[in-house]
């Protein structure tokens, strides 16, 4: 199991071909000029759900998944709804990476294609079911997605932690 280091606002893995392996492999986090991978908080609960690390306090005591959780909900906007989303499209084989430059949440590459390979194909917006949106807001979502190039995935989270995704195309009549 990778021992992962939770240090305020950095999640590090040690410095190890196992921490190497998951970037090279499967793409979670990104390379540090040390050799170690920093994690994304949804990326780190990921991976302690699914047993691959094990996430070290500053004191080097283990923490759980929903003290990890807890810490993430700080600074994760709508953190359940966007966990729900990634979960599910990792599980699904996607690699998913963070979007902010984008102006979405996520950015989705196609299954067995890794970023730097080629493009995202998708943009992500996670949606709680109970939100809603308005015709502003959703034709801003589509237009991130149209200059960007990529899809429009909404994926909309109902209370069981579900999620069913909508594509949204562009048309013309």
């Amino acid at each position: 199991m990778i021992q992962v280091q939770f240090l305020k606002e950095r999640i590090l893995t040690e410095n190890s071909n196992d921490a190497r392996e998951l970037f090279n492999q499967s793409r979670f986090g990104t390379l540090t000029k040390d050799g170690k991978v920093q994690l994304t908080f949804l990326e780190s609960l990921y991976l302690l759900d699914k047993e691959k690390v094990q996430v070290l306090d500053g004191k080097n005591k283990p923490l759980s998944f929903d003290t990890l959780f807890k810490k993430a909900q700080k600074t994760e906007h709508n953190a359940w709804v966007r966990y729900c989303v990634f979960k599910d499209l990792r599980d699904r084989g996607y690699i998913v990476k963070t979007a902010l430059k984008f102006g979405a949440d996520f950015r989705v590459y196609d299954r067995g294609v890794k970023p730097g390979e080629d493009h995202a194909k998708w943009v992500v917006f996670p949606v709680n079911e109970t939100s809603s949106l308005t015709w502003y807001e959703f034709s801003a979502k589509n237009r991130v997605a149209h200059s960007t190039k990529k899809r429009l995935l909404m994926g909309i989270v109902d209370e069981e932690g579900e999620t069913t995704y909508y594509e949204v195309k562009w048309m013309r009549p």
